[in-house]
């Protein structure tokens, strides 16, 4: 039976129209140093020959936004750009990208004392005058704190929801219509649950698709088919992202997976028909993007997957984070939790910090506790 798409208004988004029927784009973050423009270059190139119709890039600093004007000029890729504390920086990249993508939660750590509206309103305003889209992009791992506090911290999906919700209502209140919003999750599961959702209660907005932290291939793209599956087949879903742990030089593998997955789904080819065994270890990790300040990052992940194969069959949740950016919040759901800095790897168990370790300290330290959740469970 042909898929019924959700009739979602069309945001164009460069050359690429998103939403009202048109191809489920795929698309990407570049994993490069942002200031490395050559490689950065190559990188949002070889998205573009994979496929990829948006590439994001990090922009954290003035120097970021002036590398971005630089690589706008080499490359033809339709570009967006990942804004997290600092809204300010929406001025400087605007003129050189088709999309910006702001994250609700992240918008309280600068500026304080600013109101979030009067900080929505001036990225607004910039897109406005750059022709630019917007996405409102929602995390489960730094949702607006308001939000939060407001519901039972074992619902994440319904401050998700709220939050985006009331963005939506404030954008659109500003006259602005050319935006498109994502909630992303790393249990596909609450993917699933807070799309629909959404879709339920704004049917007329593209949803951007995707697991957060996914983790490692293949694990990671059996969570992100589940998502996939369960969403495109009800029509759910007008963008996607694959986000998976990678090398920078096999990052191009998620668009090949992302238009696999959408593939399969309209023909048919549908795989993940039960869930991942929830009494099972489960592993995630961020997709390596140019906020990772130390690469072996990507050598930890795959580590940790290998030493705690011995627990495979625990309901233990761990987590591999990074950067600080994302790394604090984003672990705290975890029972034990990693985010790494330039040298050291800091560990958690659930919201409790335990220390920051070394990159040849942090396995034998982290099987430890491993196995001290372990015996608490047996």
């Amino acid at each position: 039976m042909a898929i019924q798409r959700n009739p979602t208004r069309a945001v164009a988004i460069g050359d690429l129209v998103v939403g009202d029927g048109n191809p489920i784009a795929v698309q990407s973050m570049t994993a490069t140093k942002t200031q490395d423009i050559d490689a950065t270059v190559a990188q949002a190139e070889a998205y573009r020959e994979a496929g990829a119709g948006v590439v994001r890039i990090a922009v954290d600093s003035d120097k970021d936004a002036a590398a971005l004007a630089e690589i706008r000029t080499q490359t033809k890729a339709n570009l967006a750009v990942d804004l997290q504390e600092n809204f300010r920086l929406a001025e400087k990249v605007a003129p050189f990208v088709d999309k910006i993508r702001y994250n609700p939660g992240h918008l309280y750590h600068h500026q304080r004392d600013k109101p979030w509206q009067d900080k929505v309103q001036f990225i607004i305003e910039q897109a406005q005058r750059h022709d630019c889209a917007i996405r409102i992009g929602v995390n489960c791992g730094s949702v607006d704190p308001d939000k939060k506090a407001k519901y039972d911290p074992s619902d994440s999906i319904t401050p998700m929801l709220e939050s985006a919700l009331e963005h939506c209502d404030f954008v659109d209140s500003l006259g602005f219509h050319r935006y498109v919003v994502s909630l992303k999750d790393s249990d596909p599961q609450q993917v699933i649950e807070g799309n629909r959702r959404f879709a339920q209660r704004r049917p007329e907005i593209p949803l951007h698709l995707g697991v957060t932290e996914a983790g490692m291939p293949p694990e990671g793209i059996i969570k992100t088919r589940i998502a996939f599956e369960q969403l495109i087949g009800q029509g759910i879903g007008d963008t996607v992202r694959v986000s998976l742990t990678l090398p920078n030089d096999r990052k191009p593998e998620e668009i090949a997976a992302g238009r696999e997955i959408v593939a399969d789904i309209y023909a048919g080819r549908v795989r993940t028909v039960v869930k991942l065994n929830e009494k099972s270890l489960n592993i995630i990790s961020c997709p390596s993007c140019s906020r990772v300040e130390n690469e072996a990052f990507i050598d930890l992940a795959q580590s940790v997957k290998e030493m705690t194969e011995y627990a495979k069959d625990h309901d233990i949740t761990i987590a591999v984070m990074g950067c600080r950016v994302n790394g604090p919040g984003e672990t705290d759901d975890a029972d034990l939790g990693l985010w790494c800095g330039p040298a050291k790897v800091n560990l958690k168990r659930g919201t409790e910090a335990l220390g920051a370790f070394g990159y040849d300290e942090i396995l034998p330290r982290l099987r430890q506790e491993l196995d001290a959740i372990i015996a608490t469970k047996c």
